[in-house]
């Protein structure tokens, strides 16, 4: 019998396990997150006798006598101020980190009310954000410690919700205290646990299942196996590739295949009963790149062969432009795989009453749940419901199945509740992660330094199966050139299959690492021709009016230049400055029918925002909430954002691509405007039971139309960042300029520019995603994610000159954040050291030492 003091109360228990497993378990204290179970995210942070300690690698036989303080343990003031600080500062985003950092926090300031920014950046090392960069995070905490130096809690300033207003998140006070759900903090009543047995080798023929043994162990409810699927077994978000389960007779694509599902009454059964079943497999040698996967011979990966897409932006005439410029610069550039690294594993919980399937999940669209959850059931649509928890952190590594169609198969089969989670060690195999790409690129210009040609070969990594293979590969081709004028464009794109984890989305969407490669060429050309990097790009930058490499006008929104400008003293004032630019669209576009919608219900008395469009952190609910009350004028307490539901909101479509700023907002711009209207001969009291209906369609015309100037996509956000490093070639400083349109929040614009830097930054110095013959081979602790002590000076611009009706102007930030971070980082290191660099993460830094 163990006993110990847990927030206030004596408490006891007999078995020796871990703590979490015990809070969460046992006392449902679910403030206390499971992240990664290895000691090295902090999610899980209690206080134990004063000091921040992981529960997830602490035994209760290790806290014998001891006191133990979770977030709900706090005392109400402490709960009020930390709500206030962290919500006020813009500190939460998906939340999933936030009472680890609460708890960290809490330990500091136990001992010093007036700690120095080094002091909260040390205290909070051990807690990893994955979306805000930290830096709203530490401005929090000393926000946090002021008011308790004082005593008492500010005056609340009262804000009417319109645009451009910093008002709270709607989700955090929820989020902070660890009162809100996700996904894996619900229990419902007969629930059991489910799991899929992986491939023990990323290529192999599945030659024979034996689950007789399994079948024995007193806790197994079901064991099921591909001939048990309902429905169609092989689905995908675009492209039908990817088998739900492996069947006898095939052969697996990765190691993150299931051969085999497994539901049990006990998580303990569940692991007991996984490692009960016998898979004869015959290992068959994986290509683990793309040259192995396009060898005359190679076998063949999916029946139609070994690659996915070739994607083609053709203008001009390249090949004479540069036999006829002055200058030419030819480059071969490498970019690895990336691990999303979002802080909430995977978690699905389905349940059926023999008619409908119901599914709680934490993804980036319930509406592509519920039509491939339906597709593997062999159930129409109408017959699966699909409803939205919190959401811990996404980064596009949440649009495909991972969990929710095996929670529902087992759901349906079993007709009981059944909870699939993924342990961290699974989710760093199993979901899509950033493609890695290697490009050769080609840019000329004249003796003006004008851009006469730009040409590019790109091949893409796209793993197992196609998931968003095929859209990654056109973005990375249809904005490799830039935010610039170019007549003259030749690319081409190849997405491989290869027997590596699959490649998706993810924050950039192939921008990211066509991007490194355009725009390291530039700082060459820029030597050429005796002119700065910042000259080169500023001579190049479209204006409004002006036609981009894609064909398309910059619209009158278009502020490239104005976000160069912006940057110009910080880039010129700096010895060791990088500079990089890039846009980003809006929106799916290249002709995919692209909808946003919205509708605004009447119940009691308040304003219900309906929408599917997911937030992981993006802070979507509160962007609509404000165009609620901008357009209504009606006062901030009578807006509730309801949850996505597939019963109860419309398809919004899924949160990517920069969308729903822009896509949800205007439709909720649209609804309530009807709402406005009737208000004009009702009070909101009349209106009750009554629903406004809104609706966006973002009309676009198809890759390579044959439109001299076609609309490739709705709307783009542009950018400019500048990376400074200091004598020892640290990052001291990022100034980040963005081209927002219209700034709906600017503390969450901040939020997000501050948090797609630090990502950038990683990617350019020190993450991967290691792979030995297509087995991954890192841990959470080990993918090299900036902490808390790593971050520079961070200093947002936002630039506003979109004067469009859609979203009042607001154009999406999410994705374009990260784009430009990695080839500014390049460039502060070629003036640092004068070594070109050609791969990341860059090699040979204060980051990472030559081997």
């Amino acid at each position: 019998m163990y006993q110990f003091i847990l927030n206030g109360e004596k408490v006891s228990f007999e078995e020796d396990i871990k703590l979490i497993e015990y809070l969460r378990e046992y006392k449902n204290l679910t403030s206390v997150k499971n992240g990664c179970s290895e000691g090295a995210c902090g999610a899980c942070m209690v206080l134990i006798d004063g000091k921040p300690v992981r529960s997830c690698i602490t035994k209760i036989s290790r806290i014998e006598g001891k006191k133990v303080i979770t977030v709900e343990g706090l005392t109400e003031f402490e709960k009020e101020v930390y709500t206030w600080a962290f919500s006020k500062a813009g500190a939460v985003q998906c939340g999933f980190c936030t009472p680890g950092m609460i708890i960290s926090t809490k330990a500091l300031l136990d001992k010093t009310l007036n700690p120095s920014e080094e002091q909260i950046k040390t205290a909070i090392r051990g807690n990893i954000c994955r979306c805000t960069g930290y830096v709203k995070i530490i401005k929090a905490i000393e926000m946090a410690a002021k008011i308790f130096r004082e005593g008492k809690l500010p005056e609340d300033e009262k804000h009417k919700g319109k645009i451009g207003e910093n008002i709270r998140r709607t989700d955090a006070r929820d989020k902070i205290l660890g009162i809100g759900k996700y996904v894996d903090d619900m229990k419902v009543e007969g629930m059991i646990y489910g799991s899929a047995l992986r491939s023990k080798y990323p290529r192999a023929l599945i030659k024979s299942i034996d689950i007789s043994k399994a079948l024995k162990h007193p806790e197994v409810e079901k064991i099921v196996t591909a001939k048990d699927v309902p429905g169609n077994r092989v689905i995908g978000h675009i492209i039908k590739d990817w088998p739900a389960i492996i069947d006898v007779g095939e052969e697996t694509r990765y190691v993150g295949d299931a051969v085999a599902l497994v539901a049990a009454k006990s998580k303990k059964g569940l692991k007991e009963i996984l490692d009960l079943i016998e898979v004869e497999y015959k290992e068959l040698e994986p290509l683990s790149s793309p040259e192995m996967a396009l060898k005359e011979g190679a076998p063949k990966i999916h029946k139609k062969g070994n690659i996915l897409d070739v994607e083609k932006v053709n203008r001009g005439s390249v090949e004479e432009a540069i036999a006829n410029s002055k200058y030419v610069v030819t480059n071969h550039y490498s970019t690895p795989f990336t691990e999303h690294a979002f802080l909430e594993p995977e978690s699905a919980l389905a349940m059926s009453d023999g008619e409908i399937l119901t599914i709680y999940t934490g993804s980036q669209g319930i509406y592509d749940e519920q039509r491939e959850i339906s597709e593997l059931l062999g159930l129409p649509k109408e017959k699966v419901r699909a409803i939205s928890k919190y959401v811990g952190g996404g980064f596009g590594g949440k649009e495909d199945m991972s969990v929710q169609h095996h929670a529902a198969l087992l759901a349906w089969i079993t007709k009981k509740p059944v909870k699939v989670t993924l342990s961290r060690k699974e989710s760093i195999k199993v979901h899509p992660k950033r493609h890695a790409m290697e490009m050769t690129v080609t840019t000329a210009c004249d003796e003006k330094g004008k851009l006469t040609a730009f040409k590019a070969d790109i091949i893409s990594d796209t793993g197992a199966y196609a998931s968003l293979g095929g859209p990654v590969l056109q973005r990375a081709c249809t904005h490799a050139a830039g935010p610039y004028r170019c007549p003259n464009v030749s690319i081409k794109g190849t997405a491989v299959y290869t027997n590596n984890p699959p490649a998706g989305a993810f924050r950039g969407f192939g921008v990211t690492e066509s991007v490194f490669a355009s725009e390291c060429n530039l700082n060459l050309l820029a030597e050429k021709l005796n002119i700065s990097p910042w000259e080169i790009r500023f001579r190049n930058a479209v204006e409004p009016g002006d036609v981009l490499p894609n064909g398309q006008f910059a619209d009158e929104g278009t502020a490239i230049k104005e976000t160069i400008i912006a940057v110009k003293d910080a880039y010129e004032n700096s010895k060791y400055a990088g500079i990089a630019c890039c846009m980003k669209n809006s929106g799916l576009g290249v002709g995919v029918p692209d909808v946003g919608r919205c509708n605004l219900g009447i119940k009691d008395g308040k304003v219900h925002i309906k929408s599917s469009a997911a937030c992981m952190g993006q802070g979507v609910a509160t962007t609509l909430t404000q165009i609620t009350c901008e357009t209504t004028n009606l006062p901030l307490d009578k807006i509730v954002a309801d949850p996505p539901d597939t019963f109860l909101t419309p398809d919004s479509g899924t949160s990517t691509a920069s969308r729903q700023t822009l896509f949800a907002g205007e439709a909720t711009r649209r609804a309530a405007l009807k709402l406005k209207n009737r208000l004009n001969t009702k009070t909101l009291g009349q209106c009750e039971g009554e629903e406004f209906c809104g609706e966006f369609e973002g009309v676009t015309d198809p890759i390579n139309s044959k439109k001299k100037n076609p609309v490739s996509h709705v709307a783009y956000g542009y950018a400019t960042q500048v990376v400074i490093l200091n004598e020892k070639g640290k990052v001291e400083r990022v100034v980040a300029a963005h081209d927002v349109g219209k700034a709906i929040n600017s503390t969450n614009l901040e939020g997000q520019i501050e948090g797609g830097v630090v990502m950038g930054l990683g990617y350019a110095f020190t993450e991967g995603y290691p792979l030995k013959k297509s087995v991954p081979t890192a841990k959470f602790g080990t993918l090299g994610l900036f902490r808390s002590t790593d971050i520079p000076e961070i200093k947002p611009i936002i630039v506003e000159k979109n004067t469009s009706e859609l979203a009042y102007g607001a154009k999406g930030i999410g994705e374009i954040t990260t784009i430009p971070t990695a080839p500014a980082a390049q460039g502060a290191y070629f003036k640092f050291d004068r070594k070109f660099r050609k791969k990341l993460p860059l090699e040979d830094t204060s980051y990472r030492k030559k081997k």
